[in-house]
């Protein structure tokens, strides 16, 4: 199938030929004729997939006519700028030989600048629910939607926008269709689709929380002092032209960092720490190739889309297995192979099971010659210890206190049967 047959209009196919668009993909198949149709969309589909276009290219066909009224017509919320700035493109390129009018609310911006932008007339907003939220509270008035989306609707819940949504959603139009699309699917997604989505389709073009088929994923044990020496060599003995690595902390982005460079590996790291403009700064210098490797924690995780980026490595596995979906996801985009390293330490090596339960398939573990772990380092789990010494039971040691403090009332003629028996065998008797 072809976007031609889809319906779509010739300025909008004329715009995604340029930009190299053969065929649309699954998700594009399924949801622009749905959004075309008017009908709320309910859709998971995998990082890399295509959903940017999904929504976008019906949206601006529907736009195609001119409205009657001058406010915002279609608002689409992110969780983070960066995700929020790479709509806003997408969405520019293809609108390009369209007369639609578009703007991009993040923090970090003057907000006055942007309130004079917005009363010359805006067809669609794209921001993160805080900045939405502040101009609303300041006049801005959702009146003349006609489309609402939200975009990784679950990583926006996991950051705590669920009371923002909340409040934005109830000054929509009754009358508006609502999209959300989401990389995993969970009970808090679950539950915000009934709130908001009346009658929803439902879109679902992989099982829950799976990878792209076009990753290669594979996991190398290591002792956990070794790591970053490990990811050096692999970046250098691979030549590796361009690399994306994630830490679990900001502290280990850091010095991983550091390290690396110490190896002759050019790095840019971004976390939460570094301003947004920072951020975006060295996002950028990465995608121009001034440095092969970029460091970075979770915040990174959604909403980069990097033309072609071939290896994501996990230098720490996430706290949250969800997570895993999206790092990798960077990764093997619009149907490209690409490549996700794991390195395990002791206790990482258990702790990716979980991961591995999560997208249904077994991560393949492996040795690099050189980087062999330490077999005689053990694991000491604090909480496993404790609880073989409570007997494998945590409330033991209250249960036994309590025992003791209630010792001296039988509560049964049984129990005083016993204790009668126990002190005829006493040396004191």
């Amino acid at each position: 199938m072809s976007f031609e047959k889809l319906g779509l209009i010739k300025p909008l196919l004329k715009a995604i030929e340029e930009l190299g668009y053969a065929e649309p993909t699954t998700v594009q198949k399924r949801a622009i004729p749905l959004v075309l149709s008017k009908s709320d969309i309910f859709a998971t589909a995998q990082t890399g997939t295509g959903k940017t276009a999904a929504f976008a290219l019906p949206i601006l066909h529907k736009l195609r006519k001119p409205s009657l009224s001058t406010g915002v017509r279609a608002v689409i919320l992110a969780p983070t700028r960066e995700l929020s700035v790479q709509i806003f493109e997408d969405i520019n390129s293809y609108a390009k030989y369209m007369e639609v009018e578009t703007m991009i609310l993040v923090s970090g911006k003057d907000l006055e600048k942007q309130r004079a932008r917005l009363k010359s007339g805006v067809d669609i907003l794209i921001a993160t629910p805080g900045r939405l939220l502040e101009h609303l509270e300041s006049g801005l008035t959702l009146d003349s939607v006609e489309v609402f989306v939200l975009d990784e609707a679950d990583r926006m819940l996991d950051m705590g926008f669920t009371k923002d949504i909340r409040k934005i959603h109830p000054l929509l139009p009754k009358r508006h269709q609502t999209l959300l699309f989401s990389a995993t699917y969970s009970d808090k997604v679950r539950k915000l689709s009934k709130l908001i989505l009346t009658k929803p389709a439902f879109i679902e073009t992989a099982k829950k929380n799976t990878t792209v088929e076009t990753i290669n994923q594979v996991a190398y044990l290591v002792d956990a002092n070794r790591k970053a020496e490990l990811l050096a060599y692999i970046i250098g003995s691979r030549n590796f032209p361009q690399v994306l690595v994630f830490t679990r902390t900001k502290v280990s982005a850091d010095e991983l960092a550091v390290e690396l460079q110490k190896d002759g590996l050019k790095a840019g790291v971004i976390h939460g720490d570094k301003t947004k403009a920072n951020r975006l700064k060295t996002l950028n210098q990465f995608k121009e190739g001034e440095f092969r490797v970029l460091v970075a924690t979770d915040i990174a995780s959604r909403g980069l889309d990097i033309e072609e980026l071939p290896y994501v490595i996990n230098y720490e596995l996430p706290s949250i297995p969800e997570d895993y979906v999206h790092r990798v996801g960077r990764t093997g985009r619009a149907g490209r192979e690409g490549e996700a390293i794991s390195l395990l330490d002791v206790y990482e090596k258990y702790d990716i099971r979980s991961i591995e339960r999560l997208i249904g398939e077994k991560i393949p573990q492996e040795l690099v010659e050189g980087f062999e772990p330490d077999p005689t380092i053990r694991r000491k789990d604090v909480d496993e210890v404790k609880l073989k010494a409570e007997h494998k039971n945590p409330h033991a040691k209250k249960e036994r206190q309590y025992n003791k403090n209630t010792s001296k009332v039988p509560a049964t003629r049984k129990q005083l049967k016993v204790q009668s028996k126990k002190r005829k065998t006493t040396k004191r008797d």
